[in-house]
């Protein structure tokens, strides 16, 4: 029986083997390789049914991120001359408007700061100041000589720097009668203040300039008997009332 049994084995459990063409076996090849995005996607595909099948002990979540990624990694090494995007975007229109949004801005905060700098630095500084400094005081407001004497005189040496007392504009500057030379500053309280007997003139008429800025180089030119600056101010315009500079620079905070 058993003889028999092997001699009688049933054909339809035999599937005949048809040889295939060289040409079928080109076709096929061609058909059947996949592309290495697909084998990236197999691969991942693989691995959570495997998971799922528990036919390996479950890693963890961070190894099971790390053999992703590692994954991900080897086929994209090997893939050369494909190149594979990140999905997480944005338009080129929308970085664009960002980076306008971010340059605006930072400009306006540059400017911003640039507007607080210089508005800290104009508070700083200060608004009236001595015509000159280290000078000596030699001469005061009032009678001289049989003669009133309507500003101070301040001695120093030869080409000493001589200061615009205030904030003003230049009125008049070159040649005077008794003055040698002199400047005359108009200040934005209608005051002018002039300077007299300078050696040189270093601003000329409708020039701004601010308090402390240098207007001249002492001299001793004129009828002057030694280098000194003679100092006046004059209330309410060039042709206003001579007052006493030394109460007029208390005034505003400058001590002779």
């Amino acid at each position: 029986m058993a003889a028999r049994s092997r001699q009688e084995t049933p054909t339809e459990h035999l599937v005949p083997v048809r040889p295939s063409s060289p040409g079928s076996r080109r076709a096929r090849s061609a058909r059947d390789v996949p592309r290495r995005p697909a084998l990236l996607l197999a691969a991942l595909l693989a691995g959570g049914i495997a998971a799922g099948l528990g036919l390996q002990s479950p890693p963890s979540a961070s190894a099971e991120a790390t053999s992703v990624l590692e994954a991900q990694q080897a086929l994209l090494t090997d893939d050369e001359g494909v190149e594979v995007k990140p999905q997480a975007s944005v338009t080129v229109a929308e970085a664009q408007a960002r980076l306008q949004d971010v340059t605006a801005s930072r400009a306006a905060r540059a400017e911003e700061q640039a507007a607080a700098a210089q508005a800290a630095a104009e508070a700083a500084r200060p608004k009236t100041v001595l015509p000159i400094r280290g000078a000596r005081l030699t001469s005061t407001f009032g009678a001289r000589w049989g003669k009133f004497h309507e500003g101070i005189d301040l001695a120093a040496p030869m080409m000493t720097p001589e200061y615009a007392a205030a904030d003003g504009v230049v009125l008049r500057a070159g040649a005077a009668s008794g003055y040698g030379q002199a400047v005359y500053i108009l200040h934005a309280s209608g005051d002018v203040t002039v300077y007299g007997h300078m050696e040189k003139i270093l601003v000329e008429p409708g020039q701004y300039v601010d308090a402390g800025e240098t207007i001249a180089l002492l001299g001793n030119r004129g009828r002057s008997t030694g280098p000194h600056l003679h100092f006046e101010v004059r209330t309410g315009g060039e042709d206003g009332e001579k007052t006493d500079p030394v109460p007029w620079l208390r005034e505003r905070g400058v001590e002779l």
